[in-house]
């Protein structure tokens, strides 16, 4: 929002939310209905193409977003370091507003416009007017409207919304007052209307130029260099007709140098041009790929998770993983990509963020979790892992700590696998069992006396009884074979703080992985679930209480935070992630992988100090 809200700031349908698409519904409905029911010569092929148009518009902003946050994930040719965080996120998830205003536009001019309607698919005269048109009165009259939205006035209750955003993403480039695109489709009209009432317009003139302005939008909005240096030596006046990302970035780094919409050459005859525009070009021209200093290797979960990453939606991105219906309608597309990662997938690049001056990236198996389910998957899941440690290991980098199924006791033994066959390894490998036991302990409520233990023991479970039953913390559980599992392991040591249930059961349940629905079920009313498990049990009891996965809130240093964790709250990160922060930041030069456990106590206390914070219930309960 902008400092001081003018008139019509807001899009007229902000109130329906979500519902906004409905506003192009009647027409759309109506004309493709038309389309079909005609036959031959009476159908109009212009007019049934604009919501085609409108979808396409969408996917071609969707596939800059992927590319822009892939690239800048990854470093090379990022232009500015400094990263977005979810109130930018929020800000921008109008983007789509824009297409429905022109949507309804297009609908409007052809129920109203003398000769809209059956347009020819292409006349040379109109895309050479079309062109002439942008490169002369909307360049030049943009130009001034652009400096004039810098003005006090109109700056600080229009034009400063957008510049909230000082690190762009393509979409930052649509993200305006309701207000501010009137007076954008007014200047973009010229070529449309002119051509219109001189009769030379086709389908390929209209589409294609606001295809052009889209490309060169979000081109101009993205956040690392992309035009070659070849390009301007092979054609030296293009540098006055062409601008580039870093050109554009220098504009919302530094307010009043390079207004022009495309074309540099006004900033040059005005005197506006940034002197630095040449420099941050070819500085960030040679700029190479990142070399993080901890990696986070998770992988996919179901099939629509592909667009709850950094690099799918946004705004669903930027939210906790939960059902939606309209990711539910892109079935084909996700299909299509389960069946491209499947034969094509390699280890990719998901995030990455900043903290005390150590770069952190997230990296993803493309593999779902189905998948690691089966047997015949385990070798090419096992190998995928082992590259990226080993590429972990040629770039630098000083801690990999492993996510979700990634550390499976079956598929590598908590990561034990990969350590004794590369025993020379540099980068620490990672399975943050220690800092899960520890956030488990310290979210149980400090006056607990028993818990349930309920779910496939694990390396974390173990640990947890262990700490629990010498607290003096009575552990139960459903199972005989659990109980003399338990009993084996810590040799009879805490014999008389863990048994099996009897008839009064427990408000306090620890589960995992293998809890079932009936067992919830037989939960008394209030119970708190506390997962130990990377994957959060299934919600069946509404009088109950769930917490997350173990996790915890990063502090507000850790940046470039504009995505959840799977299922976890805004900047929240799971124990595993931040185990393996924490290692880095320590200097910890052991591996945490295997059977072996680091000082839960000591780990704990680490994360406090950096800044983490638990989540939910606090307590005094402690590992050791």
């Amino acid at each position: 929002m902008a400092s001081k809200p003018g008139v019509l700031t807001d899009w007229p349908w902000k109130p329906l939310g979500s519902f906004k698409y409905v506003v192009l519904a009647p027409w759309a409905i109506y004309n493709t209905y038309k389309f079909m029911s005609s036959e031959g010569n009476d159908r109009d092929f212009s007019t049934f193409l604009i919501l085609p148009f409108l979808l396409w518009r969408m996917l071609h902003n969707q596939i800059w977003i992927s590319l822009s946050r892939y690239r800048t994930a990854k470093g090379n040719n990022r232009i500015l370091d400094k990263g977005i965080e979810f109130e930018q996120v929020d800000r921008e998830g109008t983007w789509d507003d824009q297409i429905i205003f022109n949507g309804v536009l297009f609908y409007l001019g052809i129920m109203i416009l003398p000769g809209s309607t059956r347009l020819p698919l292409w006349r040379t005269d109109g895309v050479i007017m079309t062109l002439l048109l942008h490169a002369g009165p909307v360049e030049f009259l943009y130009y001034w409207l652009h400096r004039a939205l810098h003005h006090h006035f109109l700056y600080s209750r229009y034009h400063s919304h957008h510049h909230s955003s000082i690190v762009t993403e393509p979409i930052t480039s649509v993200v305006h007052p309701f207000a501010e695109h009137i007076a954008y489709f007014v200047l973009f009209g010229i070529p449309l209307l002119t051509t219109l009432f001189t009769r030379m317009a086709s389908i390929t003139s209209f589409f294609g130029y606001i295809t052009y302005i889209d490309l060169l939008n979000n081109l101009g909005h993205c956040n690392f260099e992309l035009v070659p240096k070849w390009f301007f030596s092979c054609f030296p006046g293009l540098k006055y007709l062409m601008y580039t990302p870093s050109f554009h970035s220098l504009h919302h780094t530094q307010f009043r140098t390079n207004y022009s919409l495309f074309m540099p050459i006004y900033d040059y005859v005005y005197g506006t041009m940034d002197k630095t525009s040449d420099q941050l070009y070819e500085t960030s021209l040679r700029r190479e790929e990142e070399s993080p200093d901890v990696v986070f290797l998770t992988h996919l979960t179901t099939p629509e998770s592909i667009y709850h990453l950094q690099l799918g939606f946004a705004s669903v991105a930027s939210k906790p993983h939960q059902p939606t219906w309209y990711i539910w309608c892109l079935w084909p597309v996700t299909l299509w990509s389960m069946v491209l990662t499947w034969i094509f997938g390699q280890t990719f690049v998901v995030e990455r963020n900043c903290f005390n001056k150590f770069k952190l990236q997230t990296w993803a198996i493309p593999k779902y979790s189905i998948q690691y389910g089966l047997q015949w998957q385990k070798e090419s899941i096992n190998e995928l892992i082992k590259e990226a440690i080993l590429e972990a290991e040629l770039k630098g980098t000083k801690v990999l700590s492993l996510g979700l199924l990634n550390q499976e006791e079956e598929l590598n033994r908590y990561g034990e696998l990969y350590v004794q066959r590369h025993p020379n390894l540099k980068v620490k490998v990672v399975d943050g069992s220690s800092l899960a036991v520890a956030v488990v302990l310290n979210t149980i409520p400090k006056d607990t006396k028993q818990i349930l233990l309920r779910g496939n023991l694990t390396k974390v479970s173990y640990a947890i009884a262990f700490a629990l039953s010498r607290k003096g913390i009575e552990v139960t559980l459903l199972h005989e074979d659990e109980y003399q599992k338990l009993n084996k392991a810590f040799n009879n040591q805490s014999k008389s703080n863990i048994s099996l249930l009897n008839d009064q059961v427990p408000k306090i349940w620890l589960v995992g992985d293998g809890s079932t629905k009936e067992e919830q079920l037989k939960a008394p009313k209030g119970t708190l679930f506390i997962p130990f498990s990377q994957f959060p049990p299934k919600k069946v009891r509404s009088d109950c209480i769930y917490h997350v996965t173990p996790a915890m809130t990063a502090p507000h240093s850790l940046e470039n935070m504009h995505s959840c964790e799977n299922w976890l709250p805004r900047r929240v990160m799971s124990a595993w992630r931040i185990a393996g922060i924490i290692h880095a930041l320590e200097g910890f030069e052991e591996h945490e992988c295997g059977y072996t456990m680091s000082q839960i106590d000591k780990i704990w206390q680490a994360s406090l100090r950096h800044g983490f914070q638990p989540l939910g219930t606090s307590n005094n309960i402690k590992g050791s």
